[in-house]
């Protein structure tokens, strides 16, 4: 549904119920974004980060300009991102919160490494350069980061995902058996139709896609 504007013009879509059920079915990762800009530090908690690059590390990150991180985020030309494991739900909520509530408690909530403000204990955290960004369309600024820095924490915790009509939840059980693919078993059926044959693909990878 569209709304108009004082000359009859479309300007919004809004997102009706129908819609809104389906996608809040798409369950994705969890991050803390922070930043710091003239000795202020914010952050909020994401699950709108993805990298959109493949070759390059670049990321794109969605942030409302009405939180109090988006104009540090703009001062100071970056952000971090810390990756939350399944235990962390506590700065998972605690940085969903509005930021002027909790501002000046939790202090342990975050800290600095490398000047860059990360949330202690997460999977990793990416130090970010904002190179550019799209304002005005939406109700949340785009802004396209390089990777420029990096730690790594509990890599082999599994990460928190939230989803709005499933909630919080820790991923972790594997979806397929191990050496077990859809690839396999399709290279098996063609070798017993056809014969064996070389990989088209030559074995190398192709970005966005999983096996």
């Amino acid at each position: 549904m569209q709304a108009a504007g004082a000359h009859g013009q479309q300007t919004a879509t809004m997102i009706d119920r129908d819609l809104k059920r389906c996608l809040g079915q798409m369950m994705k990762g969890v991050q803390v974004v922070g930043a710091s800009h003239e000795g202020v530090t914010r952050a909020y908690t994401s699950h709108w980060v993805c990298q959109v690059s493949f070759e390059e590390p670049v990321l794109l990150a969605s942030v409302s300009p009405k939180h109090d991180t988006h104009p540090l985020i703009v001062g100071s030309g970056r952000l971090a991102v810390s990756i939350l494991a399944g235990d962390q739900i506590d700065p998972g909520q605690y940085f969903s919160y509005p930021g002027h509530k909790f501002r000046y408690v939790a202090t342990e909530m975050i800290t600095e490494v490398d000047g860059w403000p990360v949330v202690p204990d997460a999977i990793a955290w990416l130090g970010c350069e904002v190179e550019d960004r799209i304002t005005g369309r939406y109700d949340h600024d785009l802004f396209f980061v390089r990777v420029v820095a990096s730690g790594e924490g509990r890599l082999g915790e599994p990460p928190l995902l939230y989803s709005s009509r499933h909630g919080w939840r820790v991923a972790g059980v594997a979806a397929r058996s191990p050496g077990d693919s859809v690839r396999d078993r399709l290279t098996a059926r063609v070798a017993a139709e056809f014969g064996p044959a070389e990989d088209a693909a030559g074995g190398q990878e192709r970005g966005g896609e999983a096996d």
